[in-house]
C-alpha cells in the first residue's frame, strides 16, 4: 500500500492508460483530483493523439521521476502511407499526396531495418523541445520553422506487418528515450520512395512499468515508492544507519555497502520504512543523498 503523505496525499506511482485526446498535462490536472494532491508529476509526454503508459509521480513520488527520463519506451503504431501531414501524424493539416503504389510487406520492412540501431533523428517542429528558449510546437503554431540539431536515437526494434488497408501498416517499436516515432514514420515513407504519418500510436512500455499494469485515471492504484528500485539497486540498510540516511548524511560506500565497480544511484530501504532515500556517487568512496523521503 503506498503510504500517505504528512499532508494526507498518497506518495508512489501511478500507471495510467492515456485515452486520446488527453494532453499529459490534462492527466496531470484530473489525477490531482482523484488523489487529492497538487503534488502530481509525469515522466515524459505523451501526445494527445496517442494513447498507452503513462507513468505519473505522485507526492514524494514527483521527487523520484528524474530516475525515469532516461526509460527505453515501447510503441505500438499504425503508419499511412502516400499522404504527408505538418505534424507528421494524422492530427495534422496534409501538405502533400504521393501517387505511390501500395507497398509491399517486403518493402516496408526493408525500409524499417534501414531505420533501426543508432540513428540521428532531426525533432519535428511540433514538438515540447526548446529552441532558443521557446518549444517548438509554439513556434510552429505560429507559423515559424527553424533550424533543428539532429539527435542521437536508438531503435531496438521496428517490425512491421500489414493491415486490412494496403496503404497502412502496422509497427512494433522498441526505441531509447527522445526517439520521435512520428519521424520514424515519415522517414519510412521517404525511404520508399514517397511520404507517409503516423495514423494512431499507443505507448505500450517505459521501462519497466507496462500495458498489463496501466489503468484508467479513475482506477489506477497508487504503487509505492519502493518502486523505484525496478530503476536501480536497492540496498535495505538497519535501524541505525536508517536514521542516518533519514537525516540525508553523506556515508562512504563501504558503509552504505556498495562496490566501486557500481556507479549508482542506489534506493535505500529500511524493513520497517520502505524507501528512505536514493543515494547516488559523490566524491572519492562517499555517496550521497539524491533524494530523501520525509517520513511520512
Amino acid at each position: 500500500m503506498a503510504r500517505r503523505s504528512t499532508t494526507g496525499g498518497p506518495n508512489g506511482f501511478v500507471v495510467v492508460d492515456k485515452p486520446s485526446g488527453w494532453t499529459s498535462h490534462d492527466v496531470v490536472a484530473k489525477s490531482r483530483g482523484i488523489h487529492g494532491t497538487r503534488k502530481v508529476g509525469h515522466s515524459g509526454t505523451l501526445d494527445p493523439m496517442a494513447t498507452g503508459v503513462l507513468v505519473l509521480g505522485v507526492g514524494s513520488g514527483t521527487k523520484l521521476l528524474r530516475f525515469m527520463s532516461g526509460l527505453d519506451k515501447t510503441y505500438e503504431a499504425r503508419i499511412h502511407f502516400g499522404v504527408e501531414t505538418d505534424t507528421l501524424d494524422a492530427e495534422g493539416r496534409v501538405v502533400a499526396r504521393h501517387d505511390m503504389p501500395a507497398p509491399t510487406a517486403q518493402e516496408v520492412q526493408r525500409g524499417a531495418d534501414r531505420l533501426t540501431g543508432d540513428l540521428m533523428q532531426v525533432p519535428p517542429m511540433v514538438s515540447a523541445l526548446k529552441v532558443g528558449g521557446r518549444r517548438l510546437h509554439e513556434l510552429a503554431r505560429e507559423g515559424k520553422e527553424v533550424h533543428r540539431e539532429p539527435r542521437p536515437v536508438t531503435v531496438g526494434r521496428f517490425s512491421t506487418s500489414p493491415t486490412g488497408d494496403p496503404m497502412e501498416f502496422s509497427a512494433l517499436i522498441d526505441c531509447s528515450a527522445g526517439t520521435y516515432v512520428r519521424v520514424l514514420a515519415a522517414d519510412l515513407g521517404a525511404a520508399l520512395g514517397g511520404g507517409a504519418h503516423l495514423s494512431a500510436l499507443r505507448r505500450l512500455r517505459v521501462g519497466p512499468f507496462g500495458a498489463a499494469e496501466s489503468h484508467p485515471m479513475e482506477s489506477a492504484p497508487v504503487l509505492p515508492l519502493e518502486e523505484v528500485g525496478r530503476l536501480m539497486p536497492t540496498v535495505e540498510v538497519d535501524p541505525e544507519l536508517a536514521a542516518a540516511v533519514g537525516n540525508g548524511a553523506v556515508l562512504t560506500r563501504g558503509r552504505l555497502g556498495v562496490s566501486e565497480e557500481d556507479d549508482g544511484p542506489w534506493a535505500v530501504l529500511a524493513a520497517d520504512r520502505g524507501l528512505l532515500a536514493v543515494y547516488e556517487a559523490h566524491r572519492g568512496d562517499t555517496v550521497k543523498p539524491a533524494v530523501v523521503i520525509p517520513a511520512g
